[in-house]
């Protein structure tokens, strides 16, 4: 049986929509899954830090990541699931990813199937939303880095730090719809840039394990400070 982790602060009302929404989904997808809504407590919120803590929470087994703005498809969620538990890497259950626009959102809540519904944004690249792996293996693969605040970079970072250190990286074909809210993206903050440099640093250090390990330790040491 998965666990269902979902890093989770209701901040406004547009996300509290969308997350009962995917709740609901999600419920549907896997009944009998645990789900564990994530806070690390970090002010601001903190999606590597919750993620983080939701899969200690978790414990063991397999643990199914998943944004509370984004919702899969049954069979990759279920092939992902199923072939995580076997081989213990880290399982993405889509191809395809699609940002429905604010009009396609709402016909999603409407009843429309999401295939159907207007997206704003569609692409094969994305890194996110919803990650498949082990609790045992997320956590030897070094787990996400904390020290990304407020939006972006923490996905592609861990995504280079697994495939560094721990082995290959398993799409599933499918796709994830993730629902439009107000965006927390603002390219001119200081934390956007900090992210964004840090996420070099894990791409500069991507196929050399000695040099990742390190990059981890820092922000393990990180971790353990905040949290003495």
């Amino acid at each position: 049986m998965a666990t269902i982790v979902v890093p989770w602060r209701d901040t406004d009302p547009d996300r509290a929509q969308a997350f009962e929404f995917v709740s609901t989904r999600l419920h549907t997808l896997l009944p009998d899954a645990r789900l564990i809504l994530a806070d690390s407590g970090h002010e601001p919120f903190n999606r590597a830090a919750s993620r983080n803590h939701g899969v200690t929470l978790a414990d063991e087994g397999v643990v199914v990541i998943c944004d509370a703005d984004t919702i899969p498809e049954v069979e990759p969620l279920h092939a992902a699931i199923n072939a995580a538990a076997a081989d213990g890497l880290l399982h993405l259950p889509y191809t395809h990813y699609r940002a429905l626009s604010k009009a396609g959102t709402t016909a999603a809540r409407g009843g429309t199937k999401l295939r159907g519904c207007h997206a704003e944004l569609e692409t094969t690249c994305s890194q996110g939303g919803i990650l498949v792996m082990r609790a045992d293996t997320w956590q030897a693969a070094g787990g996400m880095d904390e020290r990304f605040t407020g939006w972006g970079f923490e996905d592609a970072a861990f995504h280079a730090a697994v495939r560094t250190v721990h082995g290959d990286v398993i799409r599933h074909a499918g796709t994830i719809h993730h629902l439009w809210h107000p965006s927390d993206i603002d390219f001119t903050s200081n934390e956007y840039a900090a992210n964004r440099a840090l996420c070099q640093r894990y791409e500069n250090a991507y196929g050399d394990p000695r040099v990742m390990r390190a990059l981890q330790a820092e922000h393990t040491a990180t971790a353990e400070r905040t949290t003495t």
